[in-house]
């Protein structure tokens, strides 16, 4: 059977192209945590290669015979939200059944099914009880990894933090020699709404933490590796061109990469034949097709955005605003557990250009989807094929003149809503058969925006028309917003190459009439001309 892509769950070695997870930590650093009888948090955002990387390590602890070490999925406890004997109850049938798997022994799940039975008659700690007992039998030492910790809810978890804390002082001898508990957050963030209404910090419940570890996402010589995978399995190569696009796209984030991979080499039909190279437009359409198709991974990023922790770190970024002195650091790391943000050179940026591009899309799609009829007309398209920017500004410029006040109310993301509405605007366009290249992010002043329109039947490897559209916030006064955008614009615009370019101002002041908002005007910028609309 010809090796795949994984794009869901753990890795398995035989059916999957894989990087080995061990060499994705620093294993002599874990090691040394595991010898030192450490209870530590692994964590990462979702679908980086946590199970994979646990199971790794629970097999190479148990080959080694120094350790006996056991996987368990705790996540079944959820839905037991605060009831603590139900979640807890659930906690150690996991562990029992993850016995009976991988030690294949079914003593071991038989003793956890006799604690849980004496704990619901005599009252007892379930889990404290079966871990000591575990411990007291075993002859090696034990370690455990829990898997989807913070997963848990309210009394249930701050129930399992406190039992494993509790048995602490007896380790090893009556209790795991070591312990690792996994999940996408680290402790301290865990935010634990008791029943009686109490929050408690996952810190203070699980003040025995020793370290906390992240698990990063691929470098760009790990995707290059996987991808190599593929080519020395079947044949077909990545073209230098493609491989770039895909750290760029990704910046390494493992699912992303393993998605793209599998859109483009298992489902476009053009590549199923191995001796076609993979090339940059092939990339660019699998991007496309994984960002419409919206699968759980993308699902889930968008569910967070409805989170007013995410919001206020997510919504500057989308106007290129800095970020506000309120914003506590707790939500800026929080937005980095979750993988939607990353700190690079210093500064908060965007994950990668997918998020970057699925961000403002979803938080407009149903702008998008009543603005059905705007690209079925040709409209816009001039009779020699090229959008015609003018009519098009003008037609959003009327647009956001006549329902920006009612759109903007209905956005969580109102702050940020004129550069949303011309995205959501311009997106209708493009569904037609033109791309998007967007660029903003803390501190930049501006949104950056290339549009690219194909000018032949080769599509986007044929010549394309290319705009520029730079979007500025108008904070002190036309003058200086004008003259910061302009040179602005011409930067971008000659970095870019094209043909033409638009620098629209968005006026938010409520005192300020429409008539006085909205005009249009030339500007010569560095040999360039340039077009600035004012809204």
């Amino acid at each position: 059977m010809e090796k795949q892509f994984n794009t869901a769950g753990p890795n398995k070695p035989d059916i999957h192209y894989t990087l080995t997870p061990s060499d994705r930590i620093n294993w002599p650093e874990l090691s040394r945590l595991i010898d030192g009888q450490k209870y530590f948090i692994l964590h990462a955002p979702r679908q980086t290669g946590k199970t994979s990387l646990l199971l790794h390590l629970m097999h190479t602890l148990n080959e080694e015979g120094k350790y006996r070490a056991l996987y368990a999925n705790i996540e079944g406890a959820q839905a037991a939200r605060s009831d603590v004997a139900s979640g807890i109850a659930t906690v150690v049938s996991a562990l029992g059944r993850a016995a009976e798997v991988y030690w294949k022994d079914p003593s071991w799940s038989q003793l956890a099914w006799q604690e849980l039975q004496q704990a619901t008659t005599q009252g007892k700690d379930s889990l404290t009880s079966v871990l000591q007992r575990w411990s007291l039998v075993s002859d090696k030492p034990l370690i455990i990894f829990l898997d989807e910790v913070d997963a848990l809810i309210g009394d249930t978890l701050l129930s399992l933090l406190r039992q494993i804390r509790a048995g602490y002082a007896q380790r090893p001898e009556a209790f795991p020699h070591s312990m690792v508990l996994c999940g996408i957050r680290d402790v301290r963030d865990y935010r634990i709404h008791r029943s009686d209404g109490e929050i408690i910090t996952g810190g203070s419940a699980f003040n025995i933490k020793s370290e906390s570890i992240r698990l990063g996402d691929f470098t760009q010589a790990d995707v290059t590796a996987l991808l190599q995978q593929h080519t020395a399995a079947t044949g077909q190569i990545f073209e230098p061109a493609a491989l770039e696009e895909i750290w760029l796209d990704t910046q390494g984030q493992p699912w992303l990469v393993n998605a793209l991979a599998y859109q483009a080499c298992f489902r476009d039909p053009t590549l199923r034949e191995r001796s076609q190279p993979v090339t940059l437009e092939h990339m660019r359409q699998a991007k496309e097709a994984l960002i419409l198709r919206r699968d759980t991974h993308l699902d889930q990023l968008i569910e967070r955005l409805k989170e007013d922790r995410v919001r206020r770190v997510i919504e500057p970024m989308l106007q290129s605003e800095e970020l506000s002195p309120d914003v506590p650091d707790d939500d800026r790391q929080y937005c980095i557990d979750l993988g939607l943000i990353a700190r690079r050179d210093r500064q908060l940026q965007i994950a990668n250009r997918i998020y970057r591009e699925v961000l403002p899309r979803e938080l407009t799609s149903i702008l998008q989807d009543s603005l059905q009829g705007l690209a079925e007309q040709p409209w816009f398209v001039r009779a020699d094929g090229r959008i015609d920017m003018d009519k098009l500004l003008a037609a959003f410029q009327q647009f956001f003149r006549e329902n920006s006040e009612s759109w903007l109310q209905r956005y969580s993301y109102h702050e940020a809503g004129p550069q949303l509405l011309l995205q959501a605007f311009l997106q209708r366009i493009v569904n037609g058969g033109g791309r998007i290249a967007r660029e903003y992010g803390l501190g930049r002043g501006r949104t950056d925006l290339l549009l690219q329109w194909p000018l032949t039947p080769q599509g986007f490897t044929g010549p394309m028309q290319q705009v520029v559209l730079e979007l500025k916030i108008q904070h002190k006064g036309k003058a200086a917003t004008l003259a910061a955008g302009l040179e602005q614009t011409a930067r971008y615009a000659d970095q870019c190459g094209a043909e033409t370019a638009h620098l629209l101002i968005f006026d938010r002041d409520p005192a300020v009439a429409w008539d006085d908002k909205i005009y249009r005007e030339a500007h010569q910028q560095g040999g360039r001309q340039i077009s600035v609309w004012g809204m």
